[in-house]
C-alpha cells in the first residue's frame, strides 16, 4: 500500500493528514500543494484533497450537482466550483465580472477565497498530467455521508450536535488524532472542522487505494482534468 494522504485546505495553507504502512499516521502543515503532492522521492503517495480540480467551461460541473442531490439537507456544503475563466481574476469584482461572462452567474465569496489554492492544484496537474493518477478531488461532507452508511450527517458540521456525529465516526478509526492534532496548531493556521474534513479525505483514500470509493461526474475539462468527485 503507498502512503494515503487526506487533505483539507485551512488558513495556515494545507491540512496534510498521512498514514504509513502499517498504519502509523501523522500531520503537517504545508503553504504549497507541491510539498506534499511530490514528497517521497519515487514512492509518491495517494493524495485524497478536497478542492476542485477539473473546470468548467460554463455552467455547473455535474459532479458538484450529483453530490448535491446526494447530500440532501447538506446539499449547501457544495458550492458551485468556479468556472476556468475566473482563474487569474486580479479581485472579486473582476471575478465576478469574468464568472457572469462566461456562465450568467457571479462567484461567489466562499469560492473566490478558495482560487488560490485552486489555481495552485490546478497549475501543477496541468503541468504534469501524470499526477492525476495520484491526487483525486473529494469532498469531505459526501465521505462523512458513505461513513454513516449512506445517510448524510444530520447537522451542519459548525453545530454542537454536527461535530459531535462526524466526530464519532473519526474516533471509530482514527482514535485520539483529532484531539492530537489539535494542540499541535492555533486555531488562527486551523479551524476544528478542517481537522475532521482531513481526516474525511483520509478515509476516502483508503476506498479510492481500494477500489471501492464513490465517483460522481467524471467528464474532461477543456484542460484534460476529470471533473469527479469521489467518497
Amino acid at each position: 500500500m503507498p502512503r494515503l494522504l487526506g487533505v483539507d485546505g485551512c488558513r495556515g495553507g494545507w491540512l496534510v493528514v498521512q498514514t504509513t504502512p502499517p498504519g502509523q499516521i501523522s500531520w503537517a502543515i504545508h503553504a504549497e500543494a507541491e510539498a506534499f503532492i511530490d514528497q517521497g522521492g519515487p514512492e509518491l503517495p495517494l493524495v485524497a484533497i478536497d478542492m476542485p480540480i477539473g473546470l468548467a467551461e460554463a455552467g455547473p460541473r455535474p459532479c458538484d450537482r450529483l453530490a448535491r442531490q446526494r447530500l440532501g439537507p447538506r446539499r449547501s456544503s457544495v458550492f458551485p466550483a468556479p468556472v476556468r475563466a475566473v482563474l487569474g481574476a486580479a479581485d472579486y469584482p473582476d471575478a465576478c465580472g469574468r464568472s457572469q461572462a462566461a456562465c450568467g452567474q457571479k462567484l461567489s465569496k466562499q469560492a473566490y477565497y478558495l482560487l488560490p489554492k485552486i489555481e495552485q492544484l490546478d497549475r501543477l496537474l496541468r503541468a504534469d498530467q501524470g499526477r492525476l493518477d495520484r491526487v483525486h478531488e473529494v469532498h469531505p461532507e459526501l465521505a462523512f455521508a458513505q461513513w454513516n452508511g449512506g445517510e448524510p450527517m444530520a447537522g451542519a458540521k459548525r453545530t454542537a450536535g454536527g461535530r459531535a456525529q462526524r466526530l464519532a465516526l473519526v474516533e471509530q478509526l482514527f482514535p485520539g488524532v483529532p484531539g492530537a492534532i489539535r494542540i499541535n496548531f492555533p486555531r488562527a493556521l486551523l479551524a476544528d472542522d478542517d481537522i475532521l474534513d482531513a481526516l474525511a479525505c483520509l478515509w476516502s483514500c483508503r476506498r479510492i487505494y481500494e477500489g471501492t470509493a464513490l465517483a460522481l461526474g467524471g467528464e474532461i475539462d477543456g484542460q484534460g482534468l476529470p471533473m469527479r468527485i469521489q467518497a
